[in-house]
């Protein structure tokens, strides 16, 4: 019999590529993991992982136990969903995982709603970037993700994941006063190309944003200066020290008069924002409110 909980590891190995991360995920050590996956495969009768110097990869039969894991996982957080709906669930702690801006626009008036709606329900919010809090919560360390749009992304179809769309919203470009477009009712991506760049570090779900659309305009931008908080970006860029594209929900009660900011002329890069849950989860009477106050705070965004 296959325990579902060695599924869980399997699946988390499969996510972080190495032993050593999946075990902090997990808050196991290391040997815990490796030793559960040992019992998994005596369990399986089959090799599902192979180790490397770069890390661990599934082997063929580790790829289809993970595809029956992932529909595994799904059904019992259903379980868990309809019988928690059977014993009420109408009081309990949800966490949930945003970046920065997504709290202020989203998360923040969800609780202000929550706080009417489903005072029963505790909601503790973590910062945390798109990219980490996917993981997040397939590692079961938070309930709900507030993710963005990044190219590696699960896909929508992911079938260990829920989607609910939040809102979509453009980059706009941020100049200094001094800039040659400084007075341009629009700016292209293509004219920066000379300039030099301010831009969040790899990684950041808005650094693939800002150089996709770099990349659709012909040019790899030269990033000179790095920051993943947006009031540093517009900072830098009021000393002159480059050009930025910065999502327009990050510009909102910032202090832009030092620097000039222009939409982006044609079709501009955009942010895209979803909650995220693990699939299964999202009927959850804890999490049905908790999603339903996120869309509701992101409908003015649209």
């Amino acid at each position: 019999m296959i325990e579902a909980r060695r599924l869980h590891i399997l699946r988390a190995v499969a996510d972080h590529r190495t032993v050593t991360a999946a075990a902090a995920a997990l808050y196991l050590t290391p040997s815990a993991v490796s030793q559960q996956l040992a019992a998994l495969e005596q369990e399986t009768g089959h090799r599902l992982v192979e180790r490397s110097a770069r890390g661990v990869r599934l082997t063929a039969a580790g790829d289809i136990l993970l595809t029956h894991a992932n529909a595994v996982l799904a059904q019992l957080e259903r379980a868990e969903s309809e019988l928690a709906a059977y014993g009420s669930g109408e009081a309990g702690t949800v966490t949930v995982a945003a970046f920065a801006t997504g709290i202020g626009l989203v998360v923040a008036p969800a609780l202000t709603a929550l706080a009417r709606t489903a005072p029963g329900i505790r909601v503790r919010v973590q910062d945390a970037e798109g990219d980490a809090s996917l993981l997040m919560v397939l590692d079961r360390q938070v309930d709900v993700a507030v993710a963005v749009e990044y190219r590696g992304a699960p896909r929508a179809d992911d079938p260990r994941l829920t989607r609910v769309p939040l809102y979509a919203e453009p980059f706009d470009a941020v100049l200094p006063p001094g800039h040659r477009l400084a007075e341009a009712a629009q700016v292209a991506v293509a004219d920066l190309a000379g300039d030099p760049w301010i831009g969040p570090y790899p990684g950041n779900p808005c650094h693939d944003v800002v150089v996709l659309a770099c990349e659709y305009a012909g040019f790899e931008p030269r990033l000179e200066h790095s920051s993943d908080d947006f009031r540093a970006v517009v900072s830098l860029a009021s000393a002159a020290a480059g050009v930025a594209l910065v999502p327009r929900s990050a510009l909102r009660d910032m202090d832009l008069t030092g620097v000039v900011v222009r939409p982006v002329d044609g079709v501009a890069p955009t942010r895209r924002v979803f909650a995220a849950v693990r699939r299964g989860a999202g009927d959850h009477p804890l999490l049905r409110p908790v999603l339903a106050a996120l869309r509701e705070a992101a409908a003015p965004q649209g």
